[in-house]
């Protein structure tokens, strides 16, 4: 009754009481290897499915953000094999070019050296070496947590393949006039001496100073404010509105520039806000990016007083000071002349800082290469717009149009060695060629190549197609291209998915992939960011050491809502081993007493209410399992799992059958079936998330070759109405006389005569089920009901006068009876206290409503409990 491959027959080993992960796993997950489990083969003529890894730096090492992406993307493949897809999931590193040269540069400096003592080709040849000696650990423990990639196509972004894809991408992009280089502002990194991107920038408060200075003489003298005092070195205008009558007497002089000897013009533009400040801003075009714009408009000369490393390079006093010991050298001149108006500290504002190093940056004037984006970011948003590529969930469709329709061009070139090198080679005139991968450079006295390297974005955005072999026509590429699937965080909006989506539709003039499924970013318990800072981070091996992969793949799974950050706790892995430790045990009961895939399932009528009960449950499951994977649900559909799995088949399917397996016959035999159908498809459903354990225990039950390519369940229809609303009365009347043996102070396993009524039910067939749940011993000649609970149309009688110390138990329950009475008076006496209630603040009054209806709760309760007692 559910659409299941069968397996022959075998006999199974016995399984050992305890299951211990690190026995286990590592094994396991070779054997899937060797055998060729993961491998995805072009020819195939299976419909392909293809994910990509989000390429891991060469510099990282597993941490709780891969863990968790990468649970949920095998999740997704490792359903997909099982549902008869050629599924590949393609792995990969990025080189990491500010990262990793980072990493090699302090290491040459623990030898006293700089890159710069090796020579380019040195150093890019020590990185190399760096590489191959310490990089890429990340591969190693991504095998630990299981992860079913294609390690024979796993990729490097400098790899040849993919060097020759972005070479190839760049001339083509550099013919079609979407490459050029341009003077522009970048943001600077005076620590990592090269530009960042803007969605590089980490925005934070800083204490700064705000100083507003006064420019000019006599009458023609004005105001302006700055929180950079160093850069008016380099201011060549003062700008004010057109229309501020305050200024109209001065647009169009020239004022005199405070400590330089220079003087500057006084110019109109609609750019500034009169109502702001003083309505004066001071124009320094090489420094501000507002400020450039200014002088664009007004051709106005744009001076760099500020060097690669953040120092002072205007002739005078303030030369070969740092920016910050600049600052406060001219803010004290300035001081000195009396051109300070006003000075505030501390001035609270944002400011850029580097995402890599945490440097504040410069904003600065830099010849760059840019890629012009106006039409490969229009593109990007129709596709999502006409339906061609769908994001999940949908609520951040508008933050990604909010991107992509207001895209700046890029600046792609990066100061650099380690990465792509620009292929543009400048001649001794002025000349500049574009070299293809094909095409051999200019040679010839004078020629050199660009000395810049490109953004490490730039080759990750081809990922979706240079890793299948992209730019020769390879059956990787038509077969695999477009991705089916991109899961990857929220934070990767711009950084990658919108580049991915640009570079896509201009080289394939396709889509990237249909769909993109956003996950949220893992947090602690408390749901604060992890942070070395804040001594919150979690090295996962720690946790699959103690808990094993399946419980930490389990957690991250079940915290899983779409775009929504997920907070992880041990407490929480811990759970999930305990959920692991009752697959097994269960499991390892339903073997013991015959479970078995053997023969067809009996037809309807030969089954229990029990039995069809479970199977209607068992089809529901994989219909709401289904649904939800097919909406990128994974918390959901985690969480019914585990309910279904815990609650309905191993707490009451398996409790409720072993009055049937004590009995024997031919009603066992029926029972073992239904509970290896059950046993089977549940192992199925969860194995996409928690593998190991369900592939030891499912090879066990059915002697299949592994569960990496067994069948993925599929809905039957089967349901049984009835026999859900007849079980659903046995529930209700098992949970409502274990509650009244728990108020009674009864032990779980301490039995009681009883009497069962049961005519008029449907619950006949189910009472020695019943008994054995709740430890209920037939009654006696010298039963004497003490309680009866009427419950879901039944009564059952209860004899306690042996069971409990009457005396005893009444006196303990007057007690809290006494103090429920006592707390009900003083929350009632603070709540007619009107002067209380004036004063109090809301929280307080309702938290005071909450202990009177807690302890009125609990008068109604005690009452009752007092009320069932045996009399003396």
């Amino acid at each position: 009754m559910t659409e299941n491959t069968q397996q022959s027959h075998h006999s199974a080993p016995e399984l050992p009481t305890q299951y211990t992960p690190a026995d286990v796993e590592g094994p396991l997950y070779e054997r899937w290897v060797e055998r060729g489990y993961f491998t995805a083969d072009a020819k195939s003529e299976k419909p392909p499915y293809t994910i990509v890894i989000p390429p891991p730096n060469v510099t990282g090492s597993l941490h709780l953000g891969h863990a968790f992406e990468h649970t949920l993307i095998d999740a997704l493949t490792r359903r997909k094999r099982m549902q008869g897809y050629e599924t590949l999931w393609q792995p990969g590193m990025d080189h990491a070019g500010i990262a990793t040269q980072n990493v090699v540069e302090r290491e040459l400096a623990k030898e006293g050296k700089s890159r710069h003592d090796l020579g380019r080709e040195a150093f890019v040849e020590r990185v190399w070496q760096w590489k191959a000696e310490s990089g890429g650990q990340i591969a190693g423990q991504m095998r630990r947590l299981g992860t079913g990639v294609a390690w024979d196509r796993d990729r490097f972004t400098m790899d040849e393949g993919l060097s020759r894809a972005v070479q190839t991408v760049f001339k083509k992009m550099f013919d079609d006039g979407l490459i050029y280089r341009a003077e522009r502002i970048i943001n600077w990194c005076p620590r990592c001496l090269t530009a960042i991107s803007d969605i590089e920038v980490d925005y934070q408060d800083d204490d700064g100073e705000l100083v507003s200075l006064k420019y000019g003489e006599g009458e023609d003298t004005v105001v302006v404010a700055t929180t950079r005092a160093e850069t008016m070195l380099g201011d060549t205008a003062v700008a004010v509105h057109p229309d501020d009558e305050r200024y109209a007497h001065l647009i169009g002089k020239r004022i005199v520039l405070p400590l330089t000897g220079r003087t500057i013009p006084v110019v109109a533009d609609t750019h500034v806000d009169p109502e702001f400040g003083t309505g004066a801003v001071k124009v320094t075009p090489a420094h501000d990016p507002n400020d450039f714009a200014i002088g664009l408009r007004h051709d106005l000369e744009s001076i760099k007083v500020l060097d690669e490393r953040g120092i002072i390079t205007a002739h005078g006093p303030f030369e070969g000071l740092d920016r910050f010991e600049a600052r406060s050298a001219i803010v004290a001149a300035l001081r000195a002349e009396g051109r300070i108006v006003a000075e505030k500290r501390p001035y609270v504002h944002s400011v850029g800082h580097c995402s890599r190093c945490k440097t504040t940056l410069e904003p600065r004037l830099s010849l760059q290469w840019w890629v012009k984006v106006e039409t490969l970011a229009k593109a990007a948003g129709d596709a999502v717009r006409d339906g061609r590529v769908n994001i999940h969930p949908a609520d951040l469709t508008q933050r990604y149009f909010d991107w992509v329709d207001n895209l700046n061009d890029w600046c792609i070139s990066r100061q650099l060695w380690w990465g792509h090198r620009i292929p543009v080679w400048h001649g001794p005139n002025g000349e500049t060629v574009c070299v293809g991968p094909d095409e051999q450079p200019p040679s010839g006295e004078g020629w050199e190549q660009d000395t810049d390297v490109l953004d490490t974005w730039f080759s990750s955005g081809l990922w979706p197609f240079s890793t299948l072999g992209w730019p020769e026509k390879t059956e990787d590429l038509a077969t695999f291209y477009p991705n089916a699937t991109l899961v990857t965080g929220y934070d990767l909006m711009f950084f990658w998915v919108a580049r991915m989506m640009m570079f896509g539709l201009y080289a394939m003039e396709e889509v990237p992939f249909r769909t993109v499924a956003f996950h949220g970013m893992v947090r602690d318990e408390h749901g604060k960011k992890m942070s070395k800072s804040f001594g919150n981070t979690v090295n996962p091996l720690d946790w699959m050491d103690k808990y094993g992969s399946d419980a930490l793949r389990f957690t991250l799974a079940r915290g899983a809502n779409p775009g929504t950050d997920v907070p992880i706790g041990e407490d929480w892995v811990q759970a999930s081993r305990n959920f692991a430790n009752k697959i097994w045990n269960a499991a390892r009961f339903a073997m013991m007493n015959g479970a078995t895939i053997e023969g067809p399932l009996p037809a309807a009528e030969q089954l229990s209410a029990t039995d069809r009960w479970i199977l209607s449950r068992l089809n529901a499951t994989v219909a709401d399992v289904n649904a939800l994977y097919d909406d990128y649900q994974f918390a959901k559909l985690a969480d019914a799992l585990y309910h279904f799995a815990w609650d309905e088949v191993f707490d009451w399917y398996v409790e409720l059958s072993k009055t049937t397996f004590m009995a024997g016959g031919e009603g066992a035999k029926v029972s073992a079936r239904v509970l290896g159908e059950v046993l089977d498809v549940t192992l199925r459903l969860l194995h996409p998330i928690v593998p190991f354990v369900t592939e030891t225990l499912w090879t066990t039950l059915t002697g299949g070759e592994s569960l990496v390519v067994a069948e993925w369940p599929a809905d039957s229809g089967f349901r049984d109405t009835a026999a859900e609303q007849e079980i659903a009365l046995v529930q209700q009347v098992v949970t409502e006389v274990r509650r009244f043996r728990s108020d009674q102070g009864l032990q779980p396993g301490q039995k009681v005569p009883a009497r069962v009524e049961l005519a008029g039910t449907a619950l006949a067939a189910h009472e020695a089920a019943m008994r054995s749940l709740l430890r209920l011993q037939p009654a006696g000649e010298e039963f004497s009901a003490t309680a009866s609970l009427p419950v879901a149309g039944a009564t059952v009688a209860l004899d306690l006068s042996g069971a409990i110390d009457v005396e005893a138990e009444r006196k303990r329950l007057t007690k809290d009876l006494a103090a429920a009475e006592k707390e009900k008076a003083q929350a009632l006496g603070k709540l007619g206290n009107e002067a209380f209630l004036a004063k109090a603040p809301e929280k307080v009054v309702d938290k005071i409503r909450g202990r009177l209806e807690t302890a009125e709760a609990d008068l109604v309760r005690i009452t009752a409990q007092l009320a069932a007692l045996p009399q003396a």
